[in-house]
């Protein structure tokens, strides 16, 4: 069968070579014959072409792969392995699908694609983590993971192999490989020895690179990094060594190149005050910084560039004074070049410019003696044998000179740099094994080849001798693992070529030979090379050149010029030079020129860090090595190295010279191929066996080729040599292995032709039928259609007949009649008109004589009405007019006072104007009437006075009158007194007229002034109404638009706020574990033999260490407010929640306020105590002052319970009256209804407490009388016997005297409440009118306001005031909340206090009575204490509680009580608490939630792995949390409790900190518990969810590659362990038994659910979008089913509601977009409106992977993927790629209230809680 085949037949596809493209693809268009000289072909274009065969002029061109294989991961994996099958793999690759990495066998190919992609993130490292190289797409990680783990397996030391042309991107491929070791490897200790292998980075890119005409970082110097891991594969160090540093760079660069960075990181920082005294400005003033002419890198910053090379520096532990000096000799090496040296007039000598100040600077910098520096660099010493003399030298050689100088200095600061970056990364400890990173040029072939690229090129040679031998030997060890026959595979031998370079007497030997010669010049040892290699098939001679030579390497040939080898080689510096900065002042340039032992370690049992330059000897003692002898030795050692470990490579692609993204030059990428040896690879594995299957594989891809019989065969090995013995004929074309089948080369081609024609053929089978199917069937329906048609067709022709008859008889019938009915109608229509003109012709004659008259007697008549008309209608027009000019007149008027008035009443300025002046208004008329009050007043006082002066003066004159008239009686004068006492008469009659006509217009203005009040008050009223009725619309509006407003944002910032703080707590929880294990190892490294005791006191900080008490924490119950905002709803939570801050200030303000109280008390308690142990006086007057004192505590206790009531009435009746005002907001009417009901609690509670202290006063009067009787009878015997009565009385006296005192206190203490209680109201009514007046004014203001706004802003402007009045109302009422909690708190305490004080006092007077009496008053406390106590309390004692705390949560096992009910050790605990609560004793409460907590988190911690125990603990802790708040008395709490709940409430202990407590430590359990499984379901997730077939015989197979076969592997010959769909969901089912089974709320469990779902999203996307094998149709199909089983399985559960299959969404419309037509723009809008749960990098990444599993399938095309891209490019996605897989959900714990009642509660004898006493 195989020999009839012949690839070369028509539409067989193939490459021919070409001058552009490299390659280019064909058709044959005509079948070819062995012998033909042509082969007809047709281009893609469509061009034919007739390609000239023969075995002289050209071989048969190279077939093409089946489109099926273009873009494998595995270039090793196609079935044609040639140089354009490879070539156009890596193109389609780059191009198509933007995948940078390709496989060839064991190399992974690396094309920079000149742009940032996002796929080196810390997602995309743990994605890649664990996994086995085949199993994702390739990547730099993949091979750095394959790294590590044969690391760890074999215990062998490993190498990746980095290569490539300058700007292929090796130091980026370097850095990431060492990215990877430091994130996977991560140190166990604190050292940070990663982040310090990371930070020497940017050190070796700062001194190493530059930029170059091919790339802007490119490495100047080789390294090969040494990663160093401890036996737990952790990091713990590193060294590093360095070769070939470019220092000609140092003085010289090309155009458009650049120095080392570090140079323009010093220029560009050269402003910083720490770099003044470098003397340092830009670059461009530099000659060694300024050559290439171009000073910037585009997008570069070297000031920021320095600011990280300086963090390196300092995290590696380098001081600043080194930096310091590294900077200061950086700098000296700028000056040292722009010395100006001056040529003398002879030309012989030289001299350096007078006053140089680069040169002052040179020296200055590096400490030495400038007239030393100035002296020997235009001079050199020459020693002979007999003396040493003197010489100058030329300018030239003094350049050269200077240029050395530089060059050496720079490579010692280098060599010291690069040693101390390794004592910073060395380690003390005991090394293991380590991976290696080798960051090496590669081949390098410019028009000019010097020294530095005869090195590089050596260095590739020897590295592809080592890659050659090492891909021989994996090819040899995999055949003899598979035990097949080996034969020999030839692969080019580079040998001849290293040895005609480093042989004896080689190009090396014969360089450095010539530099021994004192007059050695580059053109005789050429000469030389000429004479010596000649005959060499290496060497050649170029034709053209005699100071040139030719070597032709693996890669290809090169030509180096001569010219400057010797002087490289030698790499000469003056000695006097050297001596100079020897003799620097500072250390550190002193120390960089000190001669070191060049010997290396003999030591080979560890991998020590040694230089790799050698520094020159003195020259007295040894001769120097030249350069290349150090280059050879470092070479040969570098090979040593990678010989002893297992080499992994990484051939770094440049795809053009242009630095352009995502472009792809062929012949470059061709070149850069051939060079690197991927296509020695692919030769080497195409020589032998390349396509290797399993039988698995085999037999499941081409089953189709097999017979029904050899289907149903149990051995399937079997099948597969029958079917390949019958398929291929030759036996050489394969072989049968262990486990896999080897092919030659283009054997599985073949294999796939015969199945595509297998498939063709059956298609076409199943065409035939279907087709032939088809026809048949649309026969019959025709025929059938035909006969339906006959039959109705012929119907209808005779039902048309007969009507056509019928129509025919009708028409006769109708003709008759219609001919008859005519004629008829004719005659009588023309008899009709003869009679009608002849009526009309007479009557139109007697009336053509009527109208005559007619019209002569009407026209006198319209005559005379005309003229009366028209006499009329001129007087109507006349009076019209003057009435329309009249109204037209009055009408503008009123327009214009009506327009005047609207604009009035629409302005808002006119009713504030209206108001103010009102209101001005009326205080200046109150003010007039207040002034004409105050001057009348004052008129009434001096008319007063006047009349009263009057009156006297009168009287006065009077008697003066009489005395005139007795003395003188002379009636002039008589007269003239008359006269003027008239006169003064009239005047007073005058004022008394004027008085009263100043009171009547004083009352006449008065009144007018009183109404104009009335008016005005009247209006205010008026304005107000209307201000009421806008305040009610905007309120109306606020509320509307409040109501509008969404609650998805505050929904999202709860969420973002628990998450925020769930976070932290697991933070806290790692830092806690994390101390712990510190603390064990302390311990641990601290243990000595023998027995040691802890102290009880330690033990005690320990437990207690964690937890702080009740009376100091200041935590708020965060979990409370959530659940609290949970259950109210967002709306009405949201002022709370905006609140949050000012009332976590106040509850702080309470909480000192409760402390100062609490100090307080104690010290009162402390004074009572310190009265009671003094000593009694045996004397009844202390006695009787105890007793009055106690009198006067209770009737003080009396009256303050009394002027509480009062108080809490009067805050009653003040909040209904504003809750009446508010009704018309529900938020306040509910808040007024809480605190009412919160106040009728408090005072009920009030009413108990004074019965209580009335019970207990009325016991302790009855003590006080008996006490009282018993002392009047003892003092009535020692009457008696003394027969005295002086003291009765001075006991009376004293009594009385007290009494007084008391009665004069109690007095006192009324009046001042009396006083206090007026001032305090007055002050009260003080503030609320100020507080009225502020409200009016800021309303007025308000109004005023809002009258100037728009509409919409008013409306705004309305919704936000309202918001903020509410919100200060509700802070109002919240604050009165607290304030009344505060006080009922204080009062209960109180009361507690002062029974606990009459308890005592009654209990010390109950002592020094008899029995009897002892008996009576016990009898009477102890049952009135019965009725208050409860059940459901358990009682142990303070000795028993570590035994409580071992048996409930040390040592219980969750299946010990599973036949219980759920969260019995948390119902046990808080019977406990009840009961301490119950006995007030706070220690015991205290210690006993502190030791559950940390006795909880010791068992956490011992059994962190245990998803029961976890689950078991979660569902207690949870439980506990809920039972304190449900027994916790707060109403918000108490809604769902039964009655007999609600008295078992605690009643003296607030533990809301200890439920935050509770809270966090459920937190973290949660979270464990979602690690724990989240660790046991991780590895089953993808090989259910994407590789096991849950849809049997869907998936198929394609052809794999090397790395599915290699050694990459961790499983054995029996396979992987695979995980199926259904023990997934099995699992997921045993998580949900074990929680539900242990009580775990159904809310937690859902949220269980919903984090592990999306863990599997996550891990499941993830693996989609790095694996290239599953994104086909039929995996999409797998994963849409497999999916939609979770949902099932959900909803089985009743998880469906709990988020859970939300999380779901990305995986499952990734399903869909591998499911869905992928063709035309409709598809593509199709597939953006589907899925949006995708990002878009996440959508293209999808397309670009999705692989046909075979040719009737097609490939998404590019141009669909450019118009996805083009209709998403609105969506902001973030920019990674992966999902971040451990990104957590804030949870939750809702407040579940238990309905089991304490009392009932059981606990089972099997506990061993015997020691439970229940109460």
């Amino acid at each position: 069968m195989a020999s009839d085949y012949n690839p070369y037949c028509q539409f067989t596809r193939v490459w021919i070579p070409d001058q552009d493209d490299v390659w280019k693809a064909a058709e044959i268009t005509k079948d070819y014959k062995e012998g033909e000289p042509v082969l007809h072909l047709q281009l893609e274009d469509g061009t034919p072409l007739e390609y000239q065969v023969g075995p002289k002029s050209n071989a048969l061109p190279f077939l093409r792969n089946p489109d099926i294989l273009v873009g494998e991961n595995d270039l090793t994996a196609l079935s044609y392995l040639h140089e354009p099958a490879v070539l156009h793999n890596l193109r389609v690759r780059f191009l198509e699908s933007n995948n940078i990495y390709t496989y060839c066998g064991i190399v992974l190919v690396a094309i920079n694609p000149y742009e940032q992609l996002q796929i080196y993130g810390e997602e995309v490292i743990t994605a890649y983590s664990g996994q086995n190289m085949g199993d994702m797409d390739p990547h730099i990680f993949a091979v750095a993971e394959e790294a590590y783990k044969q690391m760890a397996r074999d215990e062998k030391n490993q190498s990746i192999i980095v290569s490539g042309e300058s700007g292929a991107g090796k130091t980026v491929s370097a850095k990431y490989a060492m990215r990877y070791f430091a994130t996977v490897g991560g140190s166990s200790s604190d050292a940070n020895v990663e982040e310090k292998v990371l930070a020497s980075n940017p050190i070796m890119e700062a001194i190493g690179n530059a930029k170059t005409t091919r790339n802007d970082n490119s490495s100047r110097f080789g390294k090969y990094i040494q990663i160093v891991f401890s036996r737990h594969y952790h990091i713990i160090g590193a060294n590093m060594r360095t070769y070939l540093l470019e220092k000609s760079r140092v003085v010289f660069q090309a155009e458009e190149e650049r120095n080392y960075h570090i140079f323009y990181q010093l220029c560009a920082s050269a402003a910083l005050p720490e770099f003044k005294e470098l003397g340092l400005t830009s670059a461009e003033d530099f000659t060694y910084t300024s050559l290439g002419e171009n000073i910037f890198i585009e997008g570069v910053n070297d000031a920021e560039d320095l600011k990280r090379t300086r963090e390196a520096f300092t995290l590696l532990g380098i001081k600043e004074s080194n930096q310091s000096g590294i900077f200061k000799i950086l700098a000296s090496i700028l000056h040292l070049g722009n010395v100006e040296i001056i040529s003398e007039r002879d030309g012989e000598s030289c001299h350096v410019g007078r006053n140089d100040v680069h040169l002052e600077h040179f020296c200055r910098l590096l400490g030495v003696e400038l007239k030393q520096m100035d002296h020997w660099l235009c001079h050199r010493k020459l020693a002979t044998a007999s003396e040493t003399y003197v010489k100058t030298m030329s300018c030239k050689q003094a350049n050269n000179a200077r240029d050395a100088l530089a060059k050496h200095i720079y490579a010692r600061l280098f060599d010291w740099i690069v040693e101390h970056i390794n004592k910073a990364l060395q380690t003390s400890s005991k090394q293991h094994s380590f991976i290696g990173v080798l960051d090496i040029y590669g081949f390098e072939t410019f028009e000019v080849n010097s020294f530095e690229q005869f090195c590089i090129n050596y260095a590739n040679e020897k590295l592809q001798q080592q890659f050659n031998s090492h891909v021989f030997k994996l090819e040899q060890e995999e055949y003899m693992k598979e035990q097949i026959p080996w034969t020999l595979i030839d692969f080019y031998d580079n040998q001849p070529c290293i040895d005609l370079i480093e042989a004896r007497l080689g190009i090396l030997d014969l360089l450095d030979e010539e530099c021994k010669v004192p007059k050695g010049t580059d053109q005789n040892w050429a000469q030389k090379l000429y004479k010596q290699h000649s005959g060499s098939a290496h060497f050649q001679k170029p034709r053209m050149s005699n100071t040139s030579f030719i070597i032709i390497h693996f890669a290809d040939k090169v030509e180096y010029q001569c010219e400057g080898f010797l002087e490289k080689n030698r790499d000469t510096v003056y000695e006097e030079q050297i001596n100079i900065l020897k003799a620097s002042q500072f250390q550190l340039v002193a120390d960089l020129f000190q001669e070191k032992d060049d010997l290396p370690s003999s030591k080979s049992s560890k991998v020590n860090v040694r230089s790799l330059k050698t520094v020159p000897k003195v020259p007295n003692k040894e001769h120097r090595k030249t350069v290349g002898h150090q280059f050879r030795s470092s070479l040969h050692l570098l090979m040593d190295t990678l010989n002893a470990t297992t080499p992994h490579y990484v051939r770094c692609i440049k795809p053009n010279d242009f630095k352009e993204a995502f472009s792809f030059d062929s012949r470059r990428a061709v070149q850069q191929l051939r060079a690197c040896g991927v296509l020695e690879t692919i030769r080497i594995s195409a020589a032998g066996y390349p396509s290797r299957w399993t039988y698995p594989d085999f037999f499941s891809r081409y089953r189709v080729l097999m017979r029904k019989s050899d289907l149903s065969s149990a051995d399937k090995k079997q099948v597969c040599k029958n079917l390949l013995e019958t398929l291929i004929k030759e036996p050489d074309m394969f072989q049968f292995g262990k486990t896999k089948i080897f092919f030659r080369a283009g054997q599985v081609a073949y294999l796939e032709k015969l199945r595509t024609d297998k498939f063709r053929s059956a298609c076409i089978k199943i065409q035939k039928t279907v087709r032939g199917w088809l026809q048949r069937i649309r026969y019959r329906k025709i025929r059938r259609a035909a006969l339906e048609l006959q039959r109705y067709g012929r119907g209808y022709l005779a039902r048309r007949y007969a009507e056509f008859l019928r129509q025919n008889r009708a028409a006769l019938i109708c003709q008759k009649q219609y001919r008859m009915v005519r004629e008829r109608r004719k005659f009588l229509r023309i008899r009709r008109a003869a009679m009608t003109i002849q009526a009309y012709t007479r009557g139109m004659f007697t009336r053509r004589i009527y109208w005559e008259f007619l019209l002569h007697h009407k026209a006198m008549i319209i005559q005379k009405h005309v003229r009366g008309w028209l006499q009329r209608k001129k007087f109507l027009r006349a009076r019209n007019a003057a009435i329309v000019i009249q109204c037209g007149f009055r009408r503008m008027q009123a327009k214009r006072l009506l327009k005047q008035r609207k604009i009035e009443a629409r302005s808002a300025q006119h009713l504030k104007k209206l108001n103010t002046g009102m209101e001005n208004k009326i205080v200046q008329l109150t003010r007039k009437m207040d002034e004409q009050s105050k001057e009348l007043k004052t008129q009434n006082e001096q008319l007063l006075t006047v009349n009263a002066s009057l009156g006297s003066e009168v009287t006065k004159l009077q008697k003066e009158l009489e005395l005139v008239r007795n003395q003188q009686p002379d009636g002039g004068k008589v007269m003239s007194l008359q006269e003027e006492v008239e006169k003064l008469r009239e005047e007073l009659q005058e004022a008394h007229t004027q008085r009263k006509k100043m009171e009547e217009e004083h009352g006449s203005e008065k009144l007018s002034l009183t109404q104009r009040v009335e008016e005005l008050e009247k209006e205010n009223s008026l304005l107000k109404t209307e201000k009421e009725e806008m305040n009610r619309r905007i309120q109306q509006q606020a509320k509307n638009s409040a109501e509008d407003l969404s609650s998805s944002s505050l929904e999202t910032e709860l969420d973002q706020e628990r998450e925020r703080y769930q976070n932290l707590l697991k933070e806290f929880s790692r830092l806690e574990m994390r101390y712990e294990n510190l603390k064990e190892e302390v311990s641990l490294s601290k243990f000595h033999p023998g027995h040691r005791r802890t102290t009880s006191d330690q033990i005690s900080l320990e437990s207690d260490s964690n937890y702080p008490s009740v009376s100091t924490s200041e935590v708020g119950d965060t979990e409370d407010s959530i659940q609290l905002v949970d259950e109210m709803g967002v709306e009405k939570a949201a002022m709370d929640i905006s609140l949050f801050m000012k009332l976590q200030k106040r509850v702080r303000e309470l909480e000192t306020e409760r402390k100062r109280l609490q100090v307080n008390l104690d010290k009162m308690e402390e004074i009572a105590k310190r009265k009671g142990s003094e000593a009694k006086s045996p004397t009844s007057d202390v006695e009787t002052a105890d007793l009055a004192y106690n009198n006067l505590k209770r009737q003080e206790l009396e009256s303050e319970n009394k002027k509480l009531k009062n108080d809490l009435n009067d805050l009653r009746k003040t909040i209904s009256e504003r809750a009446s005002q508010d009704s018309s907001s529900s938020e306040l009417q509910d808040s007024y209804n809480l605190l009412l009901s919160q106040l009728r609690a408090a005072n009920e509670e009030l009413d108990a407490r004074k019965e209580e202290v009335l019970i207990l006063r009325t016991q302790i009067v009855s003590n006080v009388q008996l006490q009282e009787q018993s002392e009047r009878i003892e003092s009535e015997v020692d009457g008696g016997l003394n027969n005295s009565k002086e003291p009765m009385d001075k006991e009376e006296a004293l009594k009385a005297y007290h009494g007084l005192c008391e009665s004069k206190k109690l007095l006192e203490a009324q009046l001042q409440t009396q006083t206090r209680q007026h001032r305090d109201e007055l002050e009260a009514l003080h503030t609320q009118i100020e507080l009225l007046k502020d409200d009016i004014e800021k309303k007025q203001e308000l109004l005023n306001y809002t009258s100037s706004l728009s509409p919409e802003a008013k409306v705004e402007y309305s919704v936000q005031q309202e918001i903020t009045r509410l919100t200060n109302d509700n802070l109002d009422l919240k604050e009165l909340v607290e304030k009344l909690e505060k006080n009922e708190r204080k009062l209960k305490k109180q009361l507690r206090i002062y029974m606990k004080k009459v308890q005592e006092l009654a209990a010390a007077q109950a002592a020094a009575q008899s029995g009897s009496s002892k008996g009576e008053l016990t009898r009477q406390v102890t049952l009135q204490r019965k009725e208050k106590d409860f059940e459901g309390m358990l009682e142990y004692m303070k000795e028993d509680e570590a035994l409580l705390i071992k048996t409930l949560i040390t040592d219980i096992r969750p299946s010990s009580v599973a036949a219980t009910v759920p969260c019995l050790p948390a119902y046990i605990l808080f019977m406990c608490i009840r009961h301490a609560d119950y006995v007030n004793d706070d220690q015991k409460v205290e210690s006993l939630l502190t030791s559950t907590i940390n006795a909880i988190k010791k068992v956490l911690k011992r059994n962190n792995d245990d998803f029961e125990m976890m689950s078991f603990w979660l569902a207690n802790s949870s439980r506990l949390l809920h039972c304190l708040k449900q027994y916790s008395g707060e109403e918000a709490f108490m809604t769902q409790n039964t009655p007999k709940q609600n008295e078992h409430c605690l009643k003296n202990f607030d533990l809301a900190e200890y439920r935050q407590v509770l809270s966090d430590l459920s937190i973290q359990i949660y979270q464990q518990l979602i690690k724990v499984a989240e660790g046991i379901i991780q590895p089953m997730i993808v090989s259910a969810m994407l590789e096991s077939e849950s849809i049997p015989s869907l998936a198929g197979v394609k052809p794999m590659g090397y790395r599915n076969r290699s050694s990459s592997m961790d499983t054995d010959a029996d396979g992987p362990t695979t995980y199926t769909l259904q023990g997934l969901i099995r699992q997921l089912s045993q998580f949900n038994s074990i929680m539900r089974d242990q009580g775990l709320d159904p809310e937690i469990v859902g949220q269980v659910f919903r984090q592990l779902f999306h863990c599997i999203n996550a891990v499941t996307l993830n693996n989609l979008l790095l694996r290239k094998d599953v994104c086909s149709w039929s995996a999409g199909m797998q994963l849409r089913y497999n999916t939609s089983q979770l949902e099932e399985w959900l909803r089985a559960n009743n998880l469906f509601q709990s988020k859970a299959s939300a999380t779901l969404e990305p995986i499952i419309q990734a399903a869909q977009l591998l499911q869905v037509k992928k063709k035309t723009s409709q598809d593509a809008e199709a597939i953006c409106s589907l899925c949006t749960a995708l990002t878009v990098q996440q959508i293209v990444k999808i397309l670009n992977l999705y692989t046909p599993l075979n040719e009737f399938e097609e490939r998404v095309t590019v141009s669909f993927i450019r118009n996805i891209q083009s209709n998403l490019q609105e969506r902001n996605d973030p920019p990674q790629l992966l999902m971040d897989t451990k990104h957590t959900f804030p949870v939750l714990f809702p407040y579940a209230p238990s309905a089991l009642n304490l009392e009932t509660m059981h606990i089972p004898a099997s506990l061993g809680l015997d020691f439970l006493i229940r109460v």
